[in-house]
């Protein structure tokens, strides 16, 4: 994360979620406590940790739910959601199909 362009910083965040490696966890951890970095890469480290979805990135999620950013706080609640999918049965993260079934039925 030391490029100088916050797009790149975001792009290389967006690629670490794409592998959903928990070797990157210490990496987005940092990098997402920078308050001052650009609220998109903030944004994609919250995102890729979601998709990781271990118990130590649901805590770091949470740490962050209430950050003075309103984007940071919005990924990761959106990342807890992904979280609880990746660590679930359901084959389809927003399957709405189920979500009217249950509603009207």
């Amino acid at each position: 994360f030391q490029a100088s362009s916050a797009l790149f910083r975001h792009e290389i965040a967006f690629v670490l979620g794409q592998l959903q490696s928990i070797s990157s966890v210490p990496a987005l951890r940092q990098q997402l406590s920078i308050v001052s970095e650009n609220y998109m890469v903030r944004h994609e480290c919250a995102e890729t940790l979601g998709s990781i979805g271990t118990a130590e990135c649901r805590h770091i999620l949470e740490t962050y739910l209430h950050d003075n950013e309103r984007v940071v706080r919005e990924s990761c609640e959106v990342a807890l959601d992904i979280s609880d999918y990746v660590n679930s049965a359901d084959f389809q993260y927003c399957n709405g199909l189920n979500l009217v079934e249950s509603e009207c039925c």
